[in-house]
């Protein structure tokens, strides 16, 4: 049985900490709406979500208008030369999942990149045009707009268009993610001559970003559908400078591209249901696998912060993904244990080899014949009928594979190093990951992400999803904790800090200044190795919105604003605006 080691109050003295550091401002109130809400992160991209939600149109039409603004806006991360996922809950309580995530050119082999010894070749699933996978979000939003929006095409990509064509200012959260890449994308005339000045540098925030190749590529979709994109002059462009450059795609790969429609996976969590991501996306049934441990611990009773839930949570998230790098893949070549994974029988046995007081052994758990970051973005919306719409898309990471095809415009991802490049190596993320996951042609590369809805006695209740790489899961799963078991508001939620485990390599992952001095003593007690902010990856910009009021005290009490959205603190452009 588990005592509280950490009185609640620690927790506060956690925040107090994380306050004191810039990446955790005091969080602001959610945003307020009562017909509809859109949290992304560019605030460009969000009014212009909104304005299609006023003008009538739904979650969906929403959705792709922002999708496509962020492919300008964004381009760190929004994209059309990547892809991603879309979950959607109608007002009906039914529910889908689009999914339009790269898939491995037909060229693909599982050696690729290995050199003749069998040893991974440092960067080259990262870098250049060999890194790169087929993109799907053009087929994705046409897709989702034909079966389930309501406005023309050419109506929610004109927004998109003008800000191409024209330009728009940028502040200071675009300038830094130029800065950052800078010297990545100078070594790609194509994307140096959009994003950098000619003397090589990064733009400066109240500059104007023009992209006059990326707004004719818009246009001709927009005309024509995805065949401008698919099986016209941007196929052509593409796979011409990926055979010139030692890439492998051709413009056959773009013919045969497909969307698939799934059924989400679904869960219940202390009777709230849960939808998320399937396979290929581990998103969903890897944070229905942790939700199930945890069901089982009193973690509203031990605390946020405490030892005793830091714990728990570690261990559910070690367990949860061995089975998610070495069991699940494209479902199209896998055969996914997910009804296993998501049973709650399954759950109480994980919960009946976790020791109370001491941190797990990764090696320990190593299965038999066993041998993605802040560049996803994620964007949550709600419309005034109650349709939800979660959307995660990337471009792997910051600014993908770093080259654009001449005369397109278009900025390339770096989706491939999602496979198992050797099992046993880890990928950018130190995801270390199994056969399942080998590389074969036309297969997608196994995701973290994880667009999520969740409903409360028949009604949405939370829309929620995050970038992160390997982190999406965690940062997604501990938003629902944090409203769900420790009552924050939304906002709140969103800004806490985080931690991660993720098995492999056998460490717990700190947010700087996310736990007390005390709380990290006692965790070094139980035997976790520590790495506390010292690491480089992202933690996340997470999206969500909660509906009925900003936390479940205001829900029961019944006097919340209808919507209320909130965009991670720690995105620099970003923004959640309801009406």
């Amino acid at each position: 049985m588990f005592t509280a080691r950490i009185p609640s109050l620690a927790f506060a003295t956690v925040i107090a900490i994380a306050l004191a550091d810039p990446g955790f401002a005091a969080s602001p109130a959610p945003a307020k709406g009562e017909n509809g809400m859109v949290v992304s992160a560019q605030h460009l991209a969000t009014e212009i979500g909104v304005d299609v939600l006023k003008r009538g149109g739904n979650a969906v039409d929403a959705a792709v208008a922002v999708g496509y603004a962020l492919a300008v806006a964004y381009p760190t991360a929004g994209n059309i030369g990547g892809g991603g996922f879309m979950t959607v809950r109608f007002k009906d309580g039914t529910s889908t999942f689009l999914d339009f995530r790269e898939r491995a050119p037909l060229a693909a082999t599982k050696t690729m990149y290995l050199d003749k010894d069998g040893k991974p070749i440092e960067r080259a699933g990262l870098d250049g045009y060999l890194a790169v996978g087929v993109p799907g979000s053009v087929a994705g939003f046409e897709m989702a707009r034909e079966k389930y929006g309501t406005m023309p095409r050419q109506d929610l990509m004109a927004p998109a268009i003008k800000l191409a064509r024209e330009g728009f200012e940028l502040n200071q959260g675009d300038a830094a993610t130029f800065a950052k890449d800078a010297q990545r994308l100078a070594k790609d005339p194509a994307a140096a001559a959009i994003f950098l000045k000619p003397d090589g540098s990064a733009h400066h925030a109240g500059e104007r970003l023009v992209q006059p190749d990326l707004a004719a590529t818009l246009s001709a979709i927009s005309e024509k559908g995805q065949d401008a994109f698919y099986k016209d002059k941007t196929a052509e462009l593409i796979a011409a400078a990926s055979q010139a450059k030692g890439g492998i795609l051709t413009k056959a790969d773009f013919e045969q591209y497909a969307v698939r429609e799934l059924k989400p996976v679904t869960c219940t969590y202390r009777g709230y249901e849960i939808v998320s991501a399937p396979p290929p996306s581990s998103g969903g049934t890897i944070i229905c696998e942790i939700l199930n441990v945890l069901e089982g611990y009193p973690l509203a009773y031990l605390g946020a912060g405490s030892a005793d839930t830091v714990h728990l949570m570690a261990e559910a998230m070690r367990y949860a993904y061995v089975d998610r790098n070495s069991a699940l893949g494209d479902p199209d070549f896998v055969d996914n244990p997910v009804s296993k994974f998501l049973d709650k029988a399954y759950a109480a046995e994980i919960r009946s080899k976790i020791d109370p007081f001491r941190a797990g052994v990764s090696q320990d758990l190593m299965p038999k014949g066993f041998g993605e970051s802040n560049e996803t973005t994620h964007y949550s919306i709600i419309d005034k009928d109650g349709n939800a719409v979660a959307v995660t898309y990337t471009l792997n990471g910051s600014f993908g594979a770093g080259v654009v095809a001449p005369g397109t415009g278009v900025l390339l991802n770096n989706e491939m190093d999602d496979f198992t490049q050797k099992p046993g190596v880890p990928n950018l993320y130190g995801l270390v990951q199994g056969e399942a996951n080998a590389i074969q042609p036309k297969k997608t590369p196994l995701s973290s992400m994880s667009p999520t809805v969740v409903a409360k006695d028949g009604k949405p209740f939370m829309v929620i999803g995050s970038p992160g790489g390997s982190r999406i899961i965690t940062i997604t799963l501990e938003a629902i904790l944090n409203v769900i078991d420790h009552r924050m508001d939304i906002q709140e939620a969103i800004d806490a800090p985080r931690i991660h485990h993720q098995w492999l390599p056998d460490t717990l992952y700190v947010e700087s200044d996310g736990l007390s001095p005390d709380t990290l003593k006692l965790l070094a007690g139980m035997g976790y190795h520590l790495d506390v902010g010292e690491d480089d990856k992202t933690w996340g910009q997470a999206a969500g919105i909660l509906v009925g009021g900003k936390s479940l005290g205001e829900i029961e009490k019944g006097g919340g604003a209808r919507y209320n959205g909130a965009m991670d603190s720690r995105s620099g452009s970003g923004e959640a605006l309801g009406y």
